[in-house]
């Protein structure tokens, strides 16, 4: 595949106060264990088709979980809401590899053993909206997810870390591993989050926009020119092609799509709404 250019995000705050980057239980009903969250307070957003001149937009305040969604955090969902189960799900909402990992025990699919705290993938956009729903929650935004992502492990601002963009290019350099290790074994970013690099790729709210200014859920505007090889010239940070690479194969996915390196967490802000799926 080619990687068209995307966005890439910025992300300029001051040092937090402590408490924001205090985690806080969700409401994780049906799962067998809650699930932290880490507060981000709102900042200021420049996305990379932006020039460094550019003003910058406000990403409001959100939280986020500190990891994935396991397979047993998902199995507790389909069990208390068999539409989602595998053999339930209508093709409409998830391609037919829908939960391919997980084992028919007696007639029950489930996840095996060996990775009930590994991070769920075959899932579709819209079984992990689902997912978050259920639990009063959602998925991240495009900008949200750049924003905590852009974090090193001791600053806000990770292009401030010489090492950062090193070490993420080398984690998405390595070849995919049949069984996935399981979720919080990488060390925390500035916000307490971790395993947004390397571990998998991950459904975001609003995936298949092309441009968001992480001021409004709602803005879904693009840009076709973006979508070619000169789109770097005058971007923010040209440098970070992980970046890159993660708008390329965001664009690239239909809300149907159901992928072994594919799965998701889930976010929420003070303001938000939905729809249920």
């Amino acid at each position: 595949m080619i990687i068209s250019l995307l966005l890439i995000s910025l992300v300029f705050v001051d040092t937090p106060d402590i408490n924001t980057k205090l985690t806080s239980k969700g409401n994780n009903q049906g799962a067998t264990t809650s699930v932290s969250m880490s507060a981000l307070p709102s900042g200021n957003y420049r996305p990379l088709y932006m020039s460094k001149d550019s003003p910058q937009t406000n990403v409001n305040a959100f939280n986020i979980d500190v990891t994935p969604v396991t397979n047993q955090q998902y199995l507790a969902f389909v069990v208390t809401n068999p539409r989602w189960q595998p053999k339930s799900v209508p093709q409409i909402f998830a391609e037919p590899q829908y939960l391919q990992h997980w084992q028919n025990n007696e007639g029950e699919i489930t996840p095996p053993e060996s990775q009930l705290n590994s991070p769920v993938i075959n899932v579709s956009w819209f079984a992990a909206q689902a997912y978050c729903q259920s639990i009063d929650k959602r998925l991240p935004t495009v900008a949200e997810w750049e924003r905590v992502a852009s974090a090193s492990e001791t600053q806000a601002d990770g292009s401030k870390d010489k090492s950062y963009h090193a070490r993420i290019l080398q984690w998405y350099s390595r070849p995919s591993v049949k069984q996935l290790p399981e979720v919080g074994i990488t060390p925390a970013n500035f916000w307490g989050v971790q395993d947004l690099h390397g571990l998998i790729w991950e459904w975001t709210e609003d995936f298949n926009s092309g441009l968001v200014t992480g001021e409004s859920r709602g803005d879904s505007n693009i840009d076709q020119k973006l979508f070619c090889a000169a789109g770097a010239q005058g971007a923010a940070a040209p440098s970070d092609y992980a970046a890159f690479m993660r708008f390329g194969f965001r664009s690239s996915l239909q809300a149907k799509f159901t992928l072994p390196n594919l799965g998701f967490r889930c976010a929420t802000s003070k303001e938000q709404t939905h729809d249920k799926i």
